[in-house]
């Protein structure tokens, strides 16, 4: 049976305002992020035709080979573990990257940038679980990161991301959610200069409503948008 995108996004898009409207919250302050990892450009045209802008990818020749078909049309945003080689690549196709964890890789982001006249657009991946299976810093050497990265003149922080353990229950995502939240909060209170803590990417199909409870201003959805992934 085909997957009805354009339905699925007008339910997911209800959902979000449903989970806004519960802590009064405005829903377009809320981005919903399409997750196409393996999903074709045909799909991802069926979706921007059904309104939506802003796509996640996980690996970057895969993004790469969907930019070159789908171009300008949408703003595309990295969402996996970025390997530090693979920046050079990264800075010419993403207009965010989500998950920045290391020093390493965000000088050499840095770099990438400066040589093509962009300042990149990151957030900072926190490991709010602490499972070691997860990409993302520890988060109570977050704001220490925070503070390195701010001074690199090509690199935009915007604010966090984080995923919490898989769960059947979206309740028991809360307190990671909370977490991240929290520790957002935190690092606006150092006032680091340079960065901004405008974003919190935080929030999958299965728990994004508990995500937007807790201050998620990116979710980010696919198999709800696209059907279980082939």
């Amino acid at each position: 049976m085909e997957v009805d995108i354009a339905a699925n996004i007008n339910t997911i898009k209800q959902r979000i305002a449903a989970a806004a409207a519960r802590c009064n919250r405005a829903p377009d302050s809320i981005k919903l992020l399409a997750v196409t990892k393996t999903v074709t450009p045909v799909c991802i045209g069926k979706a921007i035709e059904a309104g939506l802008t802003a796509f996640g990818e996980n690996y970057v020749q895969e993004a790469k080979e969907k930019v070159a078909v789908i171009g300008p049309r949408a703003q595309w945003h990295m969402i996996g573990h970025l390997q530090t080689n693979k920046a050079k690549y990264a800075v010419n196709i993403f207009n965010y990257i989500h998950s920045i964890d290391r020093m390493d890789l965000a000088c050499e982001l840095d770099k990438r940038a400066r040589l093509i006249g962009q300042k990149m657009n990151i957030l900072i991946e926190v490991n709010v679980s602490g499972e070691k299976t997860k990409n993302g810093i520890p988060a109570e050497t977050a704001i220490t990161l925070i503070k390195d990265v701010s001074k690199l003149e090509n690199l935009s922080v915007r604010g966090l991301m984080t995923m919490a353990p898989y769960s059947a229950n979206p309740e028991n995502s809360r307190s990671y959610f909370t977490g991240l939240r929290n520790l957002r909060d935190d690092i606006i209170r150092t006032g680091i200069t340079g960065i901004q803590m405008e974003d919190l990417s935080m929030g999958m199909s299965d728990d994004f409503e508990v995500a937007i409870e807790e201050g998620a201003t990116i979710v980010r959805i696919g198999r709800a948008i696209f059907g279980e992934r082939k």
